[in-house]
């Protein structure tokens, strides 16, 4: 089969959305597939195909994370795109890429898979000021209603990004696609003692200290004020622990300062940017991961921590409820006083007991490598395929396509 997959950011760029794209195109070239990926390219001077990858021309955007956006619109693009020829198109995000994405299945009379990774309504103060959210997330919800319906196939890596399809008034099914997680890059047994001795020297974490840790892009969204917040409450000098925040973002400066104005800011370590390929170490020193942020749709940070065998603390939410089953794979807070107690649960545990907990944490992840993910997504589009009639007829051309296409 030839899938070409549209996404806003790739590698050398790293997100959760690239990471599971990367994990898929993996997993199905693994499997004797052809993958073509199209994203955009701040660096691209005109359109063209590299190593399996359609480079767009794309302008830098400081509010789109600093990533590139390409005009939804080019002939080159579509040109390139009928030359590969593929069976199914599927988009992972929803700016210019992802629209074109859509258009492009249209033109072509192919099927259309759709996966939502992120829950908009959570990140609409990025591009809008407090009083124009109302509004911006009644557009996201109109603009992710359009795409879905213009789909013949919904994925999400949680049950919330279902129930936010139900908010924008879809009641396709939406089929729950957990994210993957690289195993044989996150073994804790690929870590030695001195790795570890040496990391816990570089950012002066003593070695009888208990270590929890948070990952992930630091902006309001995660809610790693929320875990300050809940630290500062119940944490005392004698519990002999310390929170470990990896990552940058707009937020960081913020939280440095809630740190240091809580009186924690010797029991929190701000790691700072992370390259992927650095991780394992990292959560190789640590004792549990710890996480309040409820906009994440089964984290992949979270998956890689439990890959290394750390338990999950989670700030328990409904739709992602699943995720997190007590004492198999961690434990669920609900406040600042229970997340304390599970902190002290696994700070005083014995060690063969700590030992199984951490067996079992990563045996909870090991059906997630990439080729699980492909043949779940093959499923998907063979039925698409199945379901999709070649002989209906794209819509006609309408204003919106006798613009001026770039090139």
């Amino acid at each position: 089969m030839k899938i070409a997959i549209f996404t806003e950011t790739y590698l050398p760029y790293i997100n959760g959305v690239v990471t599971h794209v990367k994990a898929l195109k993996d997993g199905l070239e693994k499997l004797g597939n052809q993958v073509l990926i199209v994203t955009a390219d701040v660096d691209a001077k005109h359109h063209y195909t590299k190593e399996g990858i359609l480079h767009c021309p794309a302008k830098y955007s400081k509010k789109f994370y600093g990533y590139g956006l390409a005009a939804p619109l080019s002939s080159n693009r579509l040109r390139l795109l009928r030359e590969f020829d593929p069976d199914v198109i599927h988009i992972h995000q929803e700016f210019g890429i992802g629209f074109s994405g859509m258009i492009a299945a249209r033109k072509l009379n192919k099927p259309l898979v759709y996966t939502l990774h992120t829950m908009y309504d959570d990140y609409l103060y990025y591009v809008a000021p407090r009083p124009f959210i109302p509004l911006m997330k009644r557009i996201s919800h109109r603009y992710a209603h359009f795409l879905a319906t213009k789909s013949a196939a919904l994925t999400g890596p949680s049950k919330k990004v279902e129930e936010f399809f139900r908010e924008c008034g879809i009641d396709k099914d939406v089929n729950v696609v957990p994210n993957p997680v690289e195993l044989d890059m996150f073994d804790p047994e690929k870590v030695s003692a001195e790795q570890k001795h040496a990391f816990r020297e570089k950012f002066g974490i003593a070695e009888d200290e208990m270590l929890a840790c948070f990952c992930g892009r630091l902006g309001k969204e995660k809610s790693v004020d929320v875990l300050l917040n809940y630290w500062a409450e119940t944490y005392r000098p004698e519990d002999n622990m310390k929170l470990f925040i990896i990552g940058e973002g707009p937020a960081k400066d913020d939280l440095m300062d809630q740190a240091n104005s809580l009186n924690i800011k010797d029991s929190v370590v701000f790691a700072g940017k992370v390259m992927h390929p650095d991780l394992p170490p990292y959560y190789a020193c640590c004792d549990c991961y710890v996480t309040a942020s409820l906009s994440d749709t089964n984290s992949i940070s979270m998956l890689e921590g439990m890959a290394m065998g750390l338990p999950v603390l989670q700030l328990y939410d409904e739709l992602n409820k699943d995720q997190v089953v007590e004492g198999v794979n961690g434990f669920v807070f609900t406040d600042a006083e229970s997340l304390h107690e599970k902190l002290l649960k696994i700070r005083d545990m014995p060690q063969a007991e700590m030992d199984s907990l951490r067996a079992s944490v990563r045996e909870s992840v090991k059906k997630s490598g990439a080729e699980t993910l492909a043949r779940h997504l093959l499923s998907i589009y063979k039925k698409s395929l199945r379901d999709f009639d070649p002989q209906s007829k794209p819509r006609k051309t309408g204003k919106v396509y006798r613009r001026k296409i770039s090139e």
